[in-house]
């Protein structure tokens, strides 16, 4: 009997790509200190992460899959496996990096509190210090390495279902069974 490959296994080099890129779009924003302040390049980075790069990896992965280790056919589940094995595997690979670049530039999420706070309060000057004492409070909590890896895990997952889903009903095409 042939050995199948797991769907999961096939998707390993997608999610690394994809962890990858998104490394990469941290270092070059930290560089080139891109950040809080431009509203347009929070827009793009957004855009890619949840809406282009999801859809992208996650149909080569699927696609890779049929052509080349299921001799052409793909069901649903197994396009929901690809998509959840590559944002996982991303995500994992980016929190790490996260974490360790944090731990080398320890004034990354210092500055850019500050550079959010400056924000708020050019968009909203007519913010009490005691709502920006409150909103800068929440801004620290949530840009904790240690909470900001398992939220993004969650929220990479969800999208990735949700892109995989589609994929998987635009691609799929089921072994026939013979009786």
């Amino acid at each position: 009997m042939e050995q199948k490959t797991s769907p999961a296994k096939s998707s390993i080099q997608f999610g690394i790509l994809f962890g990858v890129f998104m490394i990469l779009e941290l270092v070059i924003s930290y560089v080139l200190s891109i950040g809080a302040e431009n509203k347009t390049y929070g827009i793009s980075i957004n855009l890619l992460n949840y809406l282009v790069m999801p859809f992208i990896f996650i149909f080569l992965g699927c696609n890779n899959y049929k052509k080349n280790f299921n001799e052409g056919y793909i069901s649903l589940g197994e396009s929901i496996k690809i998509g959840l094995s590559i944002a996982l595997i991303a995500t994992l690979l980016y929190g790490v990096f996260y974490i360790i670049f944090n731990m080398i530039f320890p004034e990354f999420i210092p500055d850019l509190i500050a550079k959010i706070k400056t924000v708020s309060i050019k968009e909203n000057p007519n913010l009490t210090q005691e709502q920006l004492d409150i909103s800068m409070s929440i801004v620290k909590k949530v840009m904790n390495p240690y909470i900001t890896v398992p939220l993004a895990i969650a929220i990479n997952c969800f999208v990735a279902l949700i892109h995989s889903l589609i994929i998987g009903a635009i691609i799929k095409n089921e072994r026939p069974t013979f009786n």
